[in-house]
């Protein structure tokens, strides 16, 4: 009898946190390492939620509460939504997670059985498709295009959507590309859903970056579409809007109270509750006037970050890097790089048990990481099917200019370091960890 049960073989994982044993020896061994792999904000949490904190552990506010999430949160919440997105949604509608990932999970859990498909965008966040397997449904994925901005056409959309769909993922802005879809295309998606997909097909519409956009534009939520509440989960979290990634606060709108309360269950039986000082201070984060300042202030900086390395990035020959309207990445398009490099030629030659676990862009990656310290994520990390042949890096931009613009530097470094990667690939030190 094996130790592990079968089941254990199909979930995936995310390589932001895959690679963090590989920048540790690297700094270990060779220096300090520009970190630009991790989407989390270089900001502080805003005071007054910090103060909120700290308030409700004085008062011992630290048991037990709802495991769907304290009363005041969920209130909060439902009025935060049915303000920005003119919905009608009360407090039953709301779960609270720890953190944004497990509503992907538990998603999957509640509405698909075996055999059913799951559309979700690729490249994409890899949580989105490592679960599917896991729970024996069908991996569809629905490849964004570079040349459109890293959206999709309503037509790519509607070839995808078969009797067997059961879960459509959306995600704008989008994490790795920093994608936005304007309002003509969001009505034009939901007009597909609308025609071809039963109503019991769920729309999980990750709206984690919502606050996080560029150049005058204004977040458009699927749910604003008439007709789409009724059949859409609205996810979002506090952990990039207001840089909280350790405080653990995500949560889903659910069309129906049924469904909230299935959630619910699965709370029970996971972690029963999220703390509840915590869901506190998030109703200081949306609704205290000064944090809505500070998070203006973050936007901002990222705003103006995006567009000086932006053009450092397209200074480096053999890459090109669409421009993002939201988020806090770059995804910039190196295949130019991995030519001059012979690392596309190269890959190709590997036994096919290692050409499965890396990719050009992927050799690239760890390269600069050992040789130039520097650490991004290759296009494999978000989405491994139908990755062949696209040769793209995520860099992250959350890290104050300097160190960003190192980064860069240390990038094209690599990218004309013929003798350094010759070395690399004979040894390939990251083999040995």
């Amino acid at each position: 009898m094996a130790l592990f049960a079968e089941r254990n073989q199909r979930i995936g994982s995310e390589n932001a946190f895959k690679v963090g044993p590989h920048i540790i020896h690297v700094a270990q061994t060779r220096g300090p390492v520009v970190k630009l792999n991790l989407g989390e904000p270089d900001y502080d949490l805003p005071r007054a939620v910090n103060t909120e904190i700290k308030r409700q552990l004085d008062a011992g506010n630290t048991h037990y509460c709802d495991p769907q999430g304290t009363p005041n949160l969920r209130s909060t919440i439902s009025e935060y939504v049915n303000h920005t997105r003119g919905l009608n949604t009360t407090p039953g509608n709301v779960v609270i997670f720890p953190g944004g990932k497990p509503s992907i999970g538990l998603t999957q859990q509640i509405y698909c059985n075996p055999g059913d498909e799951v559309i979700y965008p690729s490249p994409g966040f890899p949580i989105y498709e490592s679960f599917i397997r896991y729970v024996q449904a069908v991996p569809v994925p629905l490849h964004l295009d570079e040349s459109a901005g890293f959206t999709f056409t309503p037509e790519q959309l509607a070839e995808l959507i078969t009797p067997r769909t059961k879960i459509i993922y959306l995600n704008f802005p989008s994490n790795p590309t920093g994608g936005v879809a304007s309002q003509s295309q969001i009505e034009e998606i939901a007009d597909v859903i609308l025609r071809k997909a039963p109503p019991d097909v769920r729309v999980y519409s990750d709206e984690i970056y919502e606050r996080i956009v560029f150049d005058d534009q204004q977040h458009y939520s699927i749910l604003q579409v008439p007709g789409m509440a009724e059949r859409t989960i609205l996810a979002s979290g506090f952990s990039k809007t207001f840089a909280w990634t350790g405080g653990r606060i995500g949560y889903a709108v659910l069309p129906t109270v049924v469904e909230a309360e299935m959630f619910k269950t699965l709370n029970i039986n996971y972690f029963s509750c999220v703390a509840p000082y915590n869901q506190e201070a998030a109703v200081v984060a949306l609704t205290d006037a000064t944090v809505d300042a500070e998070v203006l202030e973050m936007v901002r900086t990222f705003e103006e970050r995006r567009d000086a390395v932006l053009e450092d990035l397209r200074a480096i020959p053999g890459v090109d890097c669409q421009k993002p309207g939201g988020a806090f990445y770059l995804f910039p398009n190196i295949e130019g790089v991995c030519e001059s490099l012979g690392l596309i030629d190269h890959h190709s030659n590997l036994n096919d048990e290692a050409k499965k676990e890396t990719s050009p862009a992927g050799l690239f990656q760890m390269f600069a990481l050992y040789d130039h310290q520097v650490a991004v994520l290759d296009r494999l990390s978000f989405g491994r099917i139908g990755a062949e042949g696209k040769h793209f890096l995520r860099l992250s931009t959350a890290s104050e200019l300097g160190v960003l613009r190192d980064g860069v530097q240390c990038l094209r470094n690599a990218s004309q370091d013929q003798a350094g990667l010759k070395k690399f690939l004979k040894e390939r030190p990251d083999l040995n960890l």
